[in-house]
């Protein structure tokens, strides 16, 4: 925004107010606090119960809920909800006047670092817990202590004053967020724990092209990650469906039987089913069978035929 305002009004939630104190008086949350004398705000709380004192600020939601999400209302992730709001806030501010407001706010200053910091300590798995989640790290440093920055949603972990993962923040208890970046030279040298890896399995994408294309030669799978170790996971994922996005087709193409042997059986299959037809002609309960097998054996010649004419050889 390049700067902030003068006062913010607040109502009394609970990330603003952390406790009441009588009738009128009120503790404050100590982030906020830190943030306003950071910014050079003032904090402005409104009395309980009395609306008139919040402005429009609770009508401009109504207007927003209705404006913005009364055409979409479901979505596929909570990033995805905010994308479209973003995206939708910027066509009804076309005409803002907030540019011209930008003057009359006070100075900017940098991001406050409002984190919460803790210590973690690497377990065997490479892992470590915060707050009953698990978030995975570089595997050269189990055993050992790192310092976590927890903010509302993410995590991030330093080593040697170094950022050395960053992971999307989770709050059910016993979940796990795995990079499988920390874990390829353990792969490297086990191929064989690649397919039964959580870090693999926490990727299903990932996962069903290796159980596809790759589950006999789990060391290239591994060596076309650390060849392009600097993409992101995303990108990685669109790498491996490039390269195997006509592998399907070529596998199938494999199994079917040169065209001179389709036509030789279906030949074969057509002659035998003809002597059981004349060898059956009078018996009426066989006769109902031969029936059906003669006209399956007619579509099946007509499929072949078509089959061999497709792929350009000769159907008689």
């Amino acid at each position: 925004m390049g700067g902030c305002y003068y006062e913010i009004v607040y109502d009394n939630m609970r990330n603003v107010v952390s406790k009441f104190i009588g009738k009128s008086e009120k503790e404050l949350n100590e982030d906020l606090v830190k943030m306003s004398v950071y910014y050079g705000f003032r904090i402005n709380v409104t009395n309980c119960f009395k609306g008139n004192e919040k402005g429009h600020v609770e009508s401009s939601v109504k207007i927003l809920r209705n404006q913005i999400f009364a055409d979409a209302w479901t979505f596929n992730s909570l990033e995805h909800a905010e994308e479209y709001a973003y995206s939708r806030l910027l066509k009804m501010n076309e005409n803002s006047q907030m540019e011209a407001e930008k003057k009359y706010l006070k100075p900017y200053r940098p991001p406050l670092e409002l984190a919460v910091i803790c210590e973690a300590k690497v377990n065997p798995s490479s892992l470590i817990s915060v707050d009953t989640v698990f978030y995975s790290v570089p595997e050269y440093l189990v055993g050992k202590r790192v310092i976590v920055k927890k903010y509302h949603n993410e995590i991030r972990v330093y080593a040697n004053n170094e950022m050395i993962a960053k992971h999307k923040r989770l709050f059910r208890n016993g979940s796990m967020q795995i990079d499988i970046y920390h874990y390829l030279n353990t792969l490297r040298k086990k191929p064989g724990a690649v397919n039964n890896s959580v870090a693999l399995k926490s990727i299903p994408r990932l996962k069903a092209i290796f159980d596809t294309y790759y589950k006999n030669q789990p060391k290239k799978f591994i060596e076309r990650f650390l060849e392009n170790r600097e993409l992101t996971i995303d990108e990685i994922i669109a790498l491996f469906e490039r390269e195997t996005a006509n592998k399907g087709e070529l596998n199938a193409l494999d199994v079917v039987k040169p065209i001179s042997q389709i036509v030789v059986s279906a030949r074969a299959l057509v002659a035998n089913y003809s002597a059981l037809v004349n060898s059956s002609v009078n018996n009426k309960n066989r006769s109902n069978i031969v029936d059906i097998t003669t006209a399956k054996a007619y579509r099946e010649e007509k499929s072949i035929s078509l089959l061999v004419h497709a792929a350009g050889g000769e159907g008689q």
